[in-house]
This record gives C-alpha cells, sequence and structure tokens, in this order.
C-alpha cells in the first residue's frame, strides 16, 4: 500500500510551533515510509487568507528542512470543482438551504431536549413558496448536509460507518456535529467539504493532524460515503501548547517561526522544543 500525507495551513497567520509540529510529524512519518508529502494551502477563505502569509509558510517549511511534492494546490484555484461536489449532494436531494442566523440558530440549540448530542443544530428545508421569497429578496443562506437524509440514504449503512484512527476502529457518530454548512450563498464550499474532495483527488492515504480535529472524522466519513470517495486513514498526534496550556494560535507572535528564526533558533532546536 502506497502512503500518501498530506500538510494543509491556510494563510491568515504566520506558522507557529504548532503547525512545525504536524508539519514535522507528517513529513517524518512520509519519509519513514518512503512515501510521498504533500503540501495543500486551504485558502478558500479569501476575506482572511493573505499572499503574505502565504509566502512565509514556503520559507518557514523549507527552513525546517521540509520539501513537498509539486505541484502545491491551492484551494481558491479549484473552486468549480467543490462547486460540482456540491452539486451531486444537492441532486440527491442530500441539503437544503438554511436561512437562519448564527442568533436565531444558538437560539434553536439552547431550546432543543435535553441529552441532544453535542449541542449540534439540525434543521429542514422550508416550504417552497417560503424559500422562494427569500431568494428574490436576496437573503444569506448556508447549505446544509440533512442527517436525516443522509441516514435515509444510506440506509443500515448508515450505522456501520467505521474509521480508522490511532486508537484503533472507531464508530462514526456524526451525529455530533448535526446539519453542518457545506457551503454558502456566495461561498463554493465549507473546509469540510473541500477537504475530503482533495484528500480524494490527491490520493492522501493517511491524514495526519492535531487532536483537536479528531471529531471531525466522525463527518468526513459520512461524506466519503454519501460521495463515493476513499477513505483515508487517520492519525491524530498532541497539541502543543503555550505557557498558558492552552492550544498555541496565530496570535501568539512569540512562537511564531519566523520570530524564532529571527532570534536565532535552528531547526534543530524547533525540532526539540517540540520533542522531536
Amino acid at each position: 500500500m502506497s502512503f500518501v500525507t498530506r500538510f494543509a495551513p491556510s494563510p491568515t497567520g504566520y506558522l507557529h510551533l504548532g503547525h512545525a509540529f504536524s508539519a514535522l510529524t507528517a513529513f517524518d512519518a512520509a519519509q519513514a515510509a518512503g512515501g510521498l508529502f504533500l503540501l495543500r494551502i486551504e485558502d478558500i477563505d479569501q476575506g482572511r487568507a493573505r499572499p503574505e502569509f502565504e509566502a512565509a509558510l514556503y520559507e518557514d517549511l523549507a527552513w525546517l528542512g521540509i520539501a513537498w511534492d509539486e505541484p502545491v494546490r491551492r484551494q481558491s484555484e479549484h473552486m468549480a470543482a467543490y462547486e460540482a461536489a456540491l452539486q451531486q449532494l444537492i441532486e440527491r436531494n442530500l441539503v437544503y438551504r438554511c436561512f437562519r442566523t448564527r442568533k436565531e440558530i444558538a437560539a434553536v440549540i439552547a431550546s432543543a431536549p435535553h441529552g441532544e448530542i453535542e449541542e449540534a443544530f439540525r434543521g429542514e428545508a422550508l416550504p417552497p413558496d417560503e424559500e422562494t421569497a427569500k431568494l428574490a429578496a436576496g437573503e444569506s443562506f448556508a447549505w446544509r448536509l440533512s442527517l436525516k437524509k443522509a441516514r435515509a440514504a444510506l440506509g443500515p449503512a448508515y450505522f456501520t460507518l467505521v474509521f480508522e484512527d490511532e486508537t484503533g476502529r472507531v464508530r462514526a457518530e456524526p451525529e455530533r456535529h448535526g446539519d453542518v454548512v457545506l457551503a454558502r450563498k456566495d461561498f463554493a464550499a465549507s473546509y469540510h467539504l473541500a477537504s475530503v474532495w482533495d484528500d480524494a483527488l490527491q490520493g492522501v492515504t493517511h491524514v495526519i493532524r492535531g487532536e483537536d480535529l479528531r471529531e471531525t472524522a466522525h463527518l468526513h466519513v459520512l461524506l466519503q460515503k454519501l460521495l463515493d470517495l476513499p477513505q483515508p486513514i487517520y492519525r491524530h498526534h498532541r497539541l502543543i501548547l503555550g505557557a498558558d496550556g492552552k492550544r498555541l494560535a496565530k496570535r501568539d507572535s512569540a512562537a511564531t517561526l519566523r520570530s524564532l528564526r529571527e532570534s536565532g533558533k535552528s531547526p534543530a532546536d524547533v525540532r526539540a522544543m517540540v520533542g522531536l
């Protein structure tokens, strides 16, 4: 079996120690397996992505000694592909337009019966006349995956969805996420849709990422099943925490690779700082 993994940062800030640990972990795994290490730029959020951050991440990764197989996939250049994937779900009536605001959704969740899983939102399509009126008025909406219809479409197979991670075979529970947003009126794809599509397109066999993304596997295997995509193996690694014990964020400038390099740290120092 071939081994293909990837590092998929968003260019919305400078890379920090947490990114370095994730990239190095995936790169080392690919090297050890004699496989491929891909770099994907997840820049579909054009409102936050910046060219200077993208240029900096290439520089930072090269400085760490990480080499990637070309070409680099930039998601912003492939929006038509995500629109086509969404269209498959639209044609099968597995998604619906949701016109609720975040405030309205929060109110729905708060009023849900005690015991609802993970405070997940569940909705349904509006009656045709109401939806037509809102569309004519130009109201914003999100395309949400209908868990109810996905479950009906898959039948018994829905209840046998599993994925493999570092703990073994895990029974997938997409209900944890509710009816997630897969796209918006003027935005072709969410992270979830673009990520699973790209992993399949690029032949990714192993998704190596932080444990903060472990929960997304429960949803991604459902999308893979609905879109008839291959399922990778998942591996979730520990997170690098700051002095306050919290996960590092891009706003933590002292921990950026850029600042560490400017302070005289070497790639070997960074490896030691993250425990590699």
